[in-house]
């Protein structure tokens, strides 16, 4: 089956692809994502902080095929104490949820891809029989700090990472969200390895400058799970110039689906954002990037849950029906064919 057939018939299914979901990390804090979403719910409480909208189950109950799961590393925090504080600790944290994907696979919740005809293949399998075929999953390393030094680089990709975002907060190789700078020069050798090993920059997190430094140097680029500056005023979304980089370059632009992040100004305990509102986010993106380079980044679960979710949208099973926010003719591209005409398409 040839690239546009496999994109046909993951469209002529209604599968979807999501391009951020922190997996192994909530499993790594508690969240067992094997249980059924009620079982899982009743088990954290109706008092839970953040309560789960993401299992396997509810994954599948909304035809997604594929993700971007992540190794992310937590840096001690007033909030998270139990934190890395050095290279080495973060290091470890990501071996230990690489070792929980690995886990999942042998015991056939998930099917660990590279990008291209992995992925491929793995979608034209879906289409066939999403009752019967696991979730796909594109390691994602988000902040780099797992990463020693930039010789260790050659390792990961063995591991099957084959994209990284250098940033989170600020780490040893760039600025981030609230830490503005550029790249370090420790940064700069990263992203040179990663344009020589072909690893994909994910510019989610990156501060202005370390988005510009880092391009010039590893334009394969794309940004998982962001907003429009322009519509949201932080440092954690791109601005319009920044988002029109990345579709210039045939990246992809991920949604990010927090309402603190959809609607400026809100706080916890608001009501959730509007439809409407989640519309004008989604329209900027397509208006900026181009809409053949956007599609869903929704990051759920990442440090928020239902009660942060927008409006009329439940859980993980409810992710396809926010392409349908999109003009008709670009909704089965949010919905997964611009994700998985990226991930398909050739890297020789």
């Amino acid at each position: 089956m040839t690239g546009p057939d496999v994109l046909d018939a993951v469209e002529a299914a209604g599968l979807v692809i999501d391009g951020h979901l922190d997996l192994a990390y909530n499993a790594g804090v508690g969240r067992d994502l094997t249980l059924a979403l009620d079982e899982l719910r009743s088990r954290e409480g109706p008092d839970a902080r953040d309560i789960a909208t993401v299992t396997f189950g509810a994954l599948r109950a909304g035809r997604v095929a594929l993700t971007l799961g992540t190794l992310f590393a937590m840096p001690r925090t007033d909030t998270s104490p139990d934190g890395y504080t050095d290279a080495d600790g973060a290091y470890a944290q990501a071996l230990a949820q690489l070792d929980r994907y690995r886990r999942w696979q042998d015991a056939g919740h998930i099917r660990l891809l590279t990008p291209g005809a992995q992925v491929a293949a793995h979608l034209r399998t879906y289409a066939a029989d999403p009752d019967g075929t696991p979730l796909g999953v594109v390691l994602l390393m988000e902040g780099a700090d797992p990463i020693r030094t930039p010789d260790d680089l050659p390792w990961w990709v063995e591991q099957g990472v084959r994209i990284v975002g250098p940033a989170w907060r600020g780490t040893r190789y760039a600025g981030g969200t609230g830490v503005p700078g550029g790249l370090t020069p420790l940064g700069g050798e990263l992203l040179d390895a990663m344009r020589e090993q072909r690893v994909t920059l994910d510019a989610s997190h990156l501060a202005e400058q370390a988005f510009w430094e880092a391009v010039e140097r590893q334009p394969d680029v794309i940004a998982s799970h962001v907003g429009a500056r322009a519509r949201v005023p932080t440092d954690r979304h791109l601005t319009d110039d920044m988002l029109r980089a990345i579709g210039e370059r045939g990246g992809m632009v991920g949604l990010v689906l927090y309402n603190g992040f959809l609607q400026p100004g809100w706080r916890r305990g608001d009501p959730p954002s509007t439809r409407a509102t989640l519309a004008a986010m989604l329209a900027h993106l397509g208006d900026v990037a181009g809409w053949a380079h956007v599609g869903l980044g929704s990051d759920l679960d990442g440090g928020f849950g239902m009660r942060e979710f927008p409006e009329g949208l439940d859980s993980a099973a409810d992710l396809g029906r926010v392409a349908d926010l999109a003009p008709a003719e670009h909704r089965a591209g949010v919905r997964a064919g611009n994700w998985g005409r990226w991930l398909t398409r050739d890297r020789a």
